[in-house]
């Protein structure tokens, strides 16, 4: 049965599942699997009818919440998440690549859910995944790009509240919009935070917990609060500028 189900999203996707269930996995836990990637594809088939443009295999998984869905473009082999949210209404739009992941319970949001200025969007680039509990605040342009692996509760800002004004209260002196960036091939781990104005470069490690105020080089790996640079996954012996 489960290899029935196998042969049979592989002949309606072209994706091949052959290389993701090992001899360690029972017959059991495979048609488990492959029986809710059937739900998801079912929700999915339906629901792309009002995204802007889609591409490929669309998994959508269980109480997933997608707001002017015609904002939204993905590529093939999109995932979304149970209980994940994705508001689209935005300058630019939510743009996914090729198989792109939005974790469990994660939000992405631009623009305020009861109304105001429309905020500037989200690019993702192919094979990147945004972690479970994230929260990705895309009021101001943010970038991801290639293959870069997001840890669950991680969180991306683009925006900063004005408070340069003492005699008024912050909450009404309104925001600054800005940007943030992350290249290719970067893995934010878990708890993380990204600040506007910042970009994380190319082939760089983010460390748990970790908040970034400044530009990351490419290829360093980078911890604490604020965040320094550790050490370059490239020269030694390590550089220990503050990032």
């Amino acid at each position: 049965m489960a290899n029935f189900i196998q042969r049979t999203i592989n002949n309606i996707t072209g994706m091949d599942l052959s290389d993701r269930f090992d001899e360690n996995w029972d017959s059991l836990s495979t048609l488990g699997v492959l029986l809710r990637m059937s739900v998801w594809f079912v929700r999915g088939s339906f629901r792309r009818w009002w995204f802007k443009s889609s591409e490929g295999m669309l998994l959508i998984g269980k109480r997933v919440t997608i707001r002017q869905a015609r904002y939204l473009s993905v590529g093939k082999n999109f995932i979304a998440q149970d209980n994940c949210e994705i508001n689209c209404l935005s300058q630019k739009g939510i743009v996914f690549g090729d198989k792109v992941t939005v974790g469990s319970y994660a939000i992405i949001r631009p623009t305020n859910l009861y109304g105001g200025e429309p905020g500037v969007g989200l690019k993702v680039g192919n094979n990147s995944s945004i972690g479970p509990y994230a929260y990705i605040g895309c009021s101001g342009y943010i970038e991801i790009g290639n293959n870069v692996m997001m840890s669950p509760r991680v969180s991306i800002y683009s925006e900063n509240h004005n408070f340069g004004d003492t005699e008024t209260p912050m909450i009404e002196q309104g925001v600054t919009r800005s940007f943030a960036k992350i290249e290719d091939d970067c893995w934010i781990a878990s708890n993380s935070i990204i600040l506007a104005g910042v970009t994380v470069g190319k082939g760089s490690v983010v460390a748990a917990g970790s908040v970034v105020t400044k530009d990351v080089p490419p290829y360093s790996i980078v911890g604490g609060n604020p965040a320094r640079i550790i050490k370059s996954r490239k020269i030694n012996p390590a550089s220990t500028s503050q990032v």
